[in-house]
Order: C-alpha cells, then structure tokens, then sequence
C-alpha cells in the first residue's frame, strides 16, 4: 500500500499568496477560492503563509555585516533583478496556467463508455486531484449561518452555542450544537457569563489587573479600549479593531485584517497613539493584546495596562455592549444595511461610516453631541 504524497507548493507561489493575503484587499475563503485547479489550498494553510511572511519577511532587509559595500550592493541589485523576473514570470503563470487547466477538464468525459477518467487525466496530462478539486472554503449555509449568528450575538451577547442552536432551529435551519459551535470559534465570539477558569494562560503572556472598577470616567485620554470584531461577507468574513476614547465615545483609529492576528491590532495603536495618549488602557485577555510586542508599546509609552477578569462579563462590557458602542452600532447602522460585496467596498464604506459617527451624529449619551467635539473640548 503506498504511502498518499502531500501536495509541495513551491516557495514562489506561498510568497505569492501570502502576500495577497497581506495586501488584505480579499478574504482568506476568496483567495482559497481564486486558486489554480490542482492547488488546493485552506484559509488556515494561507492564514499561516501570510503570518510567517509578516514574521520573517523583516530578515530580508537585515545586513549581516559581512563582506564590503560594494558586494553588498551588487547582491542587492541582483536580489532586486530576480525579484523583478520572478513577478514577471508569476504574471504570466496566472494569467495561463488556470486556461490550460481549465481546457483540459473541458477534454474529460465523466461518463465515456471505454476510458475511465484516470486514464484520460494521464492522456492529457491532468492529475486527478486538479479534475476533482474544488476549492475548500466555508459553505453558503455556513456563511449565512455565521450572519445569523452575528445578528443575534449583538443582541443577545450572553448566549452560548446551546442557546444560538435552539434560535437557529427555531428560525427553521436544521443544525446541531457542535456545528454552531465550530462556527462561533471562527468567528471569534463566545457567550458573555461569568465561568470557571478553565483556560491556561500562556506564561509567556503577563496578565495585568483591572484598573476601572468603581473609576469615574471624566475626561478624555483617561481611559481607552480596544475591541475586535466579526465582519460578515458573502464570501468569507474579515475583523475589524478599533481603539475608542471611553469618555467621549470617540473612534481614535481603525483597521481591517483577514485573519485574527496582532499585528493589525499593533498598528491600530500605534496610529492612534499619534493622536494622543490615555493614563489607563484596557483590553480584554486575548492574544493579540496579552502578546508582549502590544503591551510593551504602552509600557514604554507609560501608559497603566488594565485587562479584563477572565469569566468576568461585566468587566467589558462597557464596550462591549452598552453607551452607543461604535462597533454595535456600526453593524446594525451600516454593515448589515450595504451588504458589502467586496473588502475594497467594505474598506470605502467605514471610512464613510467612522467620519459620520465621529464628525456627524449626534450621540444621545453626550447630550446629543458628536464624539469629535467632547473630544477636543474635553466635556460633555
């Protein structure tokens, strides 16, 4: 019994896709879906290429201090003119290897009477693996599951997968805990209660206290809060952070990122800290603002870290769920109003939303002023 081979790509093509994946113009499912036939590949394999491409890419540029300057500048030149030929080379294979592929499925007849479909695949020089191939990505279903799911997480945030199963059923999806289970993983929510510490904290990872119980917020820069969320698309989904003034409600900057990392989180603060810097900052426990290069920025910024309490609901849910949170508010306001089709358009549409919301609406809590101006003047 031979041993089924796994499919190699070349280091070419994952340079390719993950820098796709980093221009964060598509979702992971569109550029699994957008793929050559006989390539399959999965959001995670992409999420993972363009991780290690953010990563490691940085060692490009790094000397290593050996040999004259004019070696180095004559590697460099060469570096750039490879570089050059290979995005020209890559060009042209995208532009035709999805033709000749796709001309050769054309020559297979599924139901031919003599010649099965392996020995025409090895007649004309196709794999099987690229006829039968169909690129792997999250169901129709599952994507308007996921939407569902969103919709009645803002409204209802305490829910588990128990409780979000029997709305589904009861909305006439047949589905079954475990599914709805999966998918809120993806989506990176879980019910708001307060449960048993169950989760191993990654040692690696300093959990700082939280700092606001009974603190009145009072002016701006006192307090700031970060949050991520879940954005739905017809064909995948994209997340959204965002670091907010807690006093004046006001959106300080944004970033949009097709996969859950802490790197766009890293610039989102780093852009808002150009505007100002607040005596407390608080996040929840999660990863991307528990990793030392997020939380080393506002130590050295002198900046106090307050995380919320593991089980602890209460502790976030200030921005979370109450005081006209932009990113509740944004949803039902403009994401689930447009129905954005593609992540440029999505991208278009919350600059257009976050300019409003700050510059433009009349925000009830600040006695129907706009965040902006609470901002700047520093009362309500």
């Amino acid at each position: 019994m031979t041993e089924k081979k796994r499919k190699q790509h070349s280091a070419e093509y994952k340079f390719r896709i993950a820098l796709e994946a980093a221009k964060e113009n598509k979702t992971l499912s569109q550029l699994a879906s957008e793929q050559e036939v006989g390539c399959p590949l999965g959001a995670n394999q992409i999420s993972q290429w363009k991780r290690q491409l953010l990563e490691e890419g940085a060692s490009l540029f790094k000397r290593n201090g050996k040999g004259e300057k004019g070696s180095k500048e004559e590697g460099g030149a060469e570096l750039y003119e490879q570089i050059g030929r290979l995005k020209m080379e890559l060009e042209w294979l995208k532009k035709k290897l999805p033709e000749v592929v796709e001309a050769k499925r054309d020559l297979i007849e599924a139901q031919h009477e003599v010649l099965s479909i392996r020995r025409q695949c090895e007649l004309v020089g196709l794999s099987r693996a690229s006829y039968y191939y169909e690129a792997a990505s999250e169901t129709p279903e599952n994507l308007q599951l996921m939407r569902l799911l969103d919709e009645q997480y803002m409204k209802t945030p305490f829910y588990g997968y128990r409780r979000m199963t029997v709305c589904l059923r009861r909305a006439g999806y047949a589905v079954n805990p475990k599914r709805i289970a999966r998918l809120m993983g993806v989506m990176g929510i879980e019910a708001l209660y307060p449960k048993p510490r169950t989760t191993m904290v990654n040692p690696a990872h300093k959990i700082y206290p939280y700092l606001l119980r009974g603190v009145k917020i009072s002016y701006p820069n006192q307090v700031w809060s970060t949050d991520i969320t879940y954005v739905p698309m017809p064909h995948g989904f994209m997340y959204l952070v965002a670091v907010i003034d807690w006093f004046s409600r006001y959106v300080l900057s944004w970033r949009l990122s097709n996969t859950l990392d802490s790197l766009f989180c890293l610039e989102t603060l780093s852009q808002a800290l150009t505007q100002g810097k607040p005596e407390i900052f608080n996040t929840d426990q999660g990863v991307q603002f528990t990793a030392l290069s997020f939380t080393s920025v506002l130590e050295q910024a002198g900046i106090q870290i307050s995380m919320d309490g593991r089980g602890r609901a209460l502790d976030n849910i200030f921005i979370e769920r109450f005081c006209g949170c932009p990113l509740g508010a944004l949803k039902y306001e403009d994401i689930y109003l447009y129905g954005y089709d593609t992540v440029p358009t999505l991208q278009q549409g919350l600059t257009r939303y976050f300019q409003l919301y700050n510059h433009e609406r009349p925000h009830q809590s600040l006695d129907y002023q706009t965040p902006a101006v609470v901002y700047s003047r520093g009362f309500r």
